[in-house]
């Protein structure tokens, strides 16, 4: 059997070690653009921040091909996919056949139309390690930076690049920061944890031009503020990589449309992780979910189904688990949904919001308390009613006594 998998991050990896637990003896190809040893990209602004090194980075060890048995061919762009012929040709022109296929192209930032920015040598995104080294060149104790977007990745670039710049100002378009995973409440105290650290935010507004050739010197927000700027970083968004996929007939929306076990509607072609849309099991709905670890379980079970072995691969749904300067913050499921009430407990840095509908935790964030957060996550995976449990989820003592005896019992693995 001859596995191909196009891309070189965690939901390739869990497809290798799926097929490895299954098949010993087939061979297995990795294509990826990047020149860059299986690496966590999550770890990035540690990177930047001097928390970790590049060795510290390395997602697996450095033998982890050669013990898998896995050819790399790296630096490699893989540009056509032909269904038919079960064959994938790299831009230099040299083709590679497979019986099964895996398309792990992840996701290229987005970057907004905004006037006179171009190619100029001081605009980054926050994604992959290349980006990262050309930022680590430029920064100082007195470099400026100007961040375009207050997501994960905008404010995980804040948080890396704040201790080694002299300012760090974040342009967003929405009122508050994290506003695709958390609500006003529980922006606010994450907002003042970055604050704190000399994060300046410009909130409510958009970033309308640049001024400058070669490089961004200043970028013009639209009420005329100008921000002094040594580095731009654009994280305003990611798209999916599926130009590729589509030209070959596998069925595509905003990602790669796959079934429970990761199957495309092409025969033999399987997606995982970033580039995928997916069934989110905790609302039924499909979307796109970037996230690392449910990249790596979709490889996984790709894997499985590929080599016909039974998984235990449940779906996957959307959930956070981040820290910035200290404050955990862990969010899962919806955060709002048609008929759905909304449930709090604590506040400010310690903040609790639970998400239920029809006797179901469909959602939470928590943010700095996030001890309970397995309990709640199994709660909402499991889609326990709640009025099964002895206690309320808002209560200060909640916790596995809330439980009956034999899900206890479950949980605990008894």
């Amino acid at each position: 059997m001859k596995y191909v998998i196009i891309g070189n991050s965690a939901a390739a990896v869990g497809c290798i070690e799926g097929i490895r637990k299954n098949d010993t003896k087939g061979s297995i190809t990795v294509i990826s653009d990047e020149t860059h040893h299986v690496y966590s990209r999550p770890l990035i602004s540690y990177y930047l921040a001097g928390s970790v090194t590049q060795q510290n980075m390395v997602y697996r060890k450095s033998d982890f091909y050669e013990k898998m048995n896995v050819k790399t061919m790296l630096g490699k762009k893989a540009t056509t996919i032909d269904a038919k012929k079960k064959s994938v040709t790299l831009e230099s022109g040299e083709s590679i056949g497979y019986d099964k296929l895996l398309i792990a192209t992840g996701s290229s930032p987005f970057v907004p139309p905004i006037d006179r920015l171009k190619k100029q040598s001081n605009v980054f995104t926050f994604l992959k390690m290349k980006s990262a080294l050309g930022i680590e060149k430029l920064i100082g104790k007195d470099a400026k930076v100007v961040i375009v977007g207050a997501g994960l990745i905008g404010l995980k670039a804040a948080e890396g690049l704040a201790p080694v710049c002299g300012s760090v100002h974040v342009v967003e378009l929405a009122p508050r920061v994290l506003p695709m995973i958390l609500d006003e409440q529980a922006a606010a105290p994450v907002q003042a944890r970055m604050q704190e650290h000399g994060v300046v935010f410009h909130l409510g507004i958009t970033a309308e031009k640049v001024v400058g050739e070669q490089t961004v010197e200043k970028v013009v927000l639209k009420d005329g503020t100008e921000l002094m700027c040594d580095v731009l970083v654009m994280a305003v968004g990611v798209r999916p990589n599926i130009k590729e996929a589509a030209a070959a007939g596998v069925k595509t929306n905003r990602g790669i449309i796959v079934d429970e076990n990761m199957r495309t509607n092409a025969a033999d072609i399987y997606a995982a992780g970033d580039v995928t849309e997916a069934i989110d099991v905790t609302s039924g709905e499909r979307k796109i979910m970037p996230l690392w670890p449910n990249a790596y379980v979709q490889g996984r079970a790709a894997a499985y189904d590929m080599c016909a072995a039974e998984h235990d691969f449940d779906g996957v749904f959307p959930m956070n688990a981040v820290g910035f300067f200290g404050l955990s913050i862990i969010t899962a499921g919806v955060q709002e949904s048609e008929g759905a009430q909304t449930l709090g407990a604590g506040e400010g840095a310690a903040a609790k919001r639970f998400i239920v509908k029809d006797d179901i935790l469909v959602g939470m964030i928590l943010v700095g308390d996030v001890d309970r957060a397995g309990i709640y996550t199994y709660l909402l995976s499991e889609k326990i009613p709640l009025s099964s449990l002895t206690k309320k989820l808002t209560d200060d003592d909640f916790g596995l006594m809330a439980f009956e005896q034999e899900k206890r019992n479950e949980r605990l693995g008894s």
